[in-house]
């Protein structure tokens, strides 16, 4: 009787990351779709426009990055306070918000299809392709450099769409998700060192640093262990802190070590060559059979992470407990 009434306590947490998951899984995100993460980058696009000018751009950002990530906390714990009231009305929009919150499937296609548009249409289908997921530029990358660039934006997302938002549904539910939801698609429109974002996407940039932190390290390790690679645990301690990023280079030295080759190297993004530290050992080319291995890895970890985050609820309540 008692662990009905825990069971039914932790059903509202339960029930949309399973539902939430199995969509992503299943259906990933439609390209025409609604999606509050367009919304997101509609908001930070127009207030960027409107304040990246003039003086105090430090602070700009700093109060821009304060603001849209409060309001997107506030109004998430005051939505779903209010559709909890109707069971009927939370179950089905807390799901769509797990579903929306995790882009696993689509970071899958996505890769997948850099593959077949280089294996259908050569390396300008390629190029042009992988520029729709990758902030290089991919004008001038061959067939390996575009094949290896898709590993390292793989294994990256893995944590920043995928595993940070799980941990961040474990902790603090749909509220804290959705809010990170926010800090990482404003990392990702203004978190640029180039001279337009340096002071005004600064802010943007450490917060998200700091709410990365831990789930980039745990994605590793997560790779580490559903890859069953020992050399990827060493490939992580040995190169994972390297990246010119404090948080990137963990998950893709996780997957050079399952792989057994080598990320990083010179890159150019908004027109300036950056000199990105080696991670691996072995240059070598990279197949198709390595991204669909990868894929793999991707899906696993998700899968564990999934399978840790209901076991530490269930634990919280008591139901795995004697």
């Amino acid at each position: 009787m008692v662990e009905s009434a825990i069971l039914s306590e932790l059903l509202p947490w339960l029930l949309p990351l399973l539902v939430g998951y199995g969509a992503d899984l299943l259906l990933g995100d439609p390209r025409h779709w609604p999606h509050p993460v367009k919304g997101f980058g509609h908001a930070i696009g127009k207030a960027e426009r409107l304040l990246n000018r003039g003086s105090q751009r430090l602070l700009k950002g700093l109060l821009l990055v304060l603001v849209l990530v409060t309001t997107v906390f506030i109004a998430l714990k005051y939505c779903t306070a209010l559709l909890t009231l109707s069971p009927w009305l939370y179950y089905p929009a807390a799901s769509l918000l797990v579903f929306w919150g995790l882009a696993n499937r689509n970071l899958i296609d996505e890769v997948k299809a850099v593959d077949k548009a280089l294996t259908n249409g050569g390396l300008p289908a390629g190029r042009r392709q992988l520029s729709m997921i990758v902030g290089r530029d991919t004008s001038c990358l061959d067939e390996n450099q575009i094949r290896t660039a898709a590993l390292e934006t793989l294994s990256e997302n893995l944590s920043d769409g995928v595993i940070a938002p799980l941990i961040y549904y474990l902790v603090g539910g749909l509220p804290l998700m959705w809010s990170y939801k926010m800090v990482n698609t404003l990392d990702s429109m203004l978190g640029y060192k180039s001279d337009r974002y340096r002071l005004f996407g600064r802010a943007a940039a450490r917060l998200d640093d700091v709410a990365n932190f831990v789930p980039a390290r745990l994605t590793a390790l997560l790779m580490v262990v559903v890859g069953g690679s020992p050399r990827a645990l060493r490939f992580l301690f040995r190169y994972g802190h390297r990246h010119t990023s404090p948080n990137a280079g963990y998950p893709e030295a996780a997957l050079a070590g399952i792989l057994d080759l080598r990320f990083g190297g010179p890159a150019t993004y908004h027109g300036r060559v950056h000199k990105k530290p080696w991670i691996g050992e072995r240059s070598r080319v990279v197949s198709q059979k390595d991204l669909l291995r990868a894929c793999a890895i991707n899906q696993r970890s998700t899968l564990v992470m999934v399978v840790l985050v209901v076991t530490v609820l269930l634990l919280q309540g008591g139901v795995l407990l004697p």
